[in-house]
């Protein structure tokens, strides 16, 4: 069973032209076509199903700067004033707020790691709170168990997944920006060495600038122009239940589950870092740069099965742009959930929460994280492709991050001046000879 996710009316039929066009309608798609709308950029967004539909309203819905990568967490902390700004300017209703999270351990080392980071974060001006066992089991008390120690992080916080990209959209469309479910892009024209077109299933729209913000299918669309962009999926298995009569934490993590709490008082339950890695060709492709991360998340990431195939976003084919692809096939990636999975992460939570013994599951679910080898995202205009912008890889932040990666995308592709500097970000740095011709199957 799917999410619950808004829905938004929109047309399948595109402009003729546009100055931008972004292929991919989840969190990132929309946060930049947006900030293009709001500098006065003509801009139209193509989405192949329905907007937010894949990981993100699949996510757990945190926005927050603790534990971030340095390269990201500038990101992160700008846009939790974005998230807030946004629903300002726009009226529209994100379910964003800064609740903080909560992060509770009986694991020495881990508690370390998080001094550690406290003190780096200390000089980029975040706050975050180191919690002793007596304040752990203060903040955590409705688990009614002691802790060792964990850490609070105040101004971090929530967006509900199932409104905030539709919620973005609807602000898109105010602002004159033209948004189209139902149309997937096929491929991309070049002419003069540079992008002049966004070839869709409903006809070519016209432009000199195309980003592709397109998720767990990034690498394939890449395939099809000859590019190499290592990608691996994780699928992760979430649910949700019904409100309870105690208020819970709004949002609280520890090595057992994670609980977040959502707009309309149900909780979604997830194990942070858990996963299934479904074998495709894409995989086995890309499988020596991501053996290192595998290697290190082996306590948690298993092998899955065939979700991955059937979902045809991970294939090596190239496909014909005059006929429908497996993005038109598959319109949607919805996965099926790990079962066990889904039982043992209800009982984790039942563990951790007493309160939640009383809960019915009310949706199950899974969802395909894209990931890169050094779990950080590939921004940046691609070399040899003028006009190409890639927005990929998010590797489970993209949620979070969502409105200061779409404010540095639509940065580049406006050529304004970057919110952030690109160059942490660049695709490029995967590889010296990342970039080329695919010519080995």
């Amino acid at each position: 069973m799917s999410p619950p996710l808004n829905h938004i009316n929109t047309s399948s039929k595109p402009p003729a032209s546009a100055e931008v066009v972004v292929i991919g309608g989840g969190i990132i798609g929309v946060f930049t076509a947006y900030y293009l709308a709001k500098r006065g950029v003509s801009v139209a967004l193509v989405e192949k199903g329905r907007i937010g539909a894949e990981q993100s309203s699949r996510n757990w819905g945190w926005c927050r700067q603790q534990n971030r990568d340095a390269r990201e967490l500038p990101m992160a902390t700008k846009s939790l004033d974005l998230w807030e700004q946004f629903a300002a300017e726009s009226g529209e209703d994100t379910g964003f707020h800064r609740c903080g999270l909560l992060y509770l351990s009986n694991d020495e080392a881990e508690i370390s790691g998080w001094a550690s980071w406290r003190d780096f974060a200390k000089t980029a001006g975040v706050t975050t709170h180191m919690l002793s066992s007596r304040e752990a089991a203060e903040r955590g008390h409705a688990t009614g168990r002691a802790w060792k120690g964990g850490v609070f992080s105040p101004s971090d916080g929530t967006a509900d997944p199932g409104k905030a990209a539709p919620a973005v959209a609807a602000a898109l469309i105010k602002l004159g920006g033209s948004v189209h479910q139902n149309c997937a892009a096929r491929g991309i024209e070049m002419e003069g060495g540079r992008v002049s077109g966004v070839i869709t299933e409903a006809g070519v729209i016209k432009t000199k600038t195309a980003v592709l913000a397109g998720g767990a299918w990034a690498s394939s669309f890449c395939r099809q122009l000859g590019i190499r962009f290592p990608q691996a999926t994780v699928r992760q298995s979430i649910l949700s239940v019904s409100p309870v009569e105690h208020r819970l934490p709004d949002a609280v993590v520890s090595a057992g589950v994670s609980v977040t709490r959502r707009s309309d008082g149900r909780y979604a339950l997830a194990i942070s870092g858990s996963g299934n890695v479904d074998p495709t060709a894409q995989l086995l492709r890309f499988a020596p740069q991501f053996l290192p991360m595998f290697a290190k998340r082996w306590r948690n990431i298993r092998p899955g099965g065939l979700e991955g195939i059937r979902g045809g976003h991970e294939t090596l084919a190239r496909w014909r742009l005059d006929a429908p692809t497996p993005m038109e096939r598959v319109r949607i990636l919805d996965p099926r959930p790990n079962l066990p999975m889904i039982r043992k992460i209800q009982r984790r939570a039942v563990e951790l929460l007493p309160q939640l013994r009383e809960a019915k599951i009310t949706h199950t679910w899974a969802g395909f994280i894209d990931s890169t080898p050094d779990g950080v995202p590939g921004i940046g205009e691609v070399p040899g492709v003028p006009g190409f912008i890639l927005a990929a890889g998010f590797s489970g932040h993209g949620f979070g991050i969502g409105p200061g990666a779409g404010h540095l995308i639509a940065d580049l592709a406006s050529g304004g001046e970057p919110l952030f500097d690109p160059a942490p970000f660049r695709p490029e740095r995967f590889s010296a000879s990342a970039w080329g011709k695919v010519a080995d199957f």
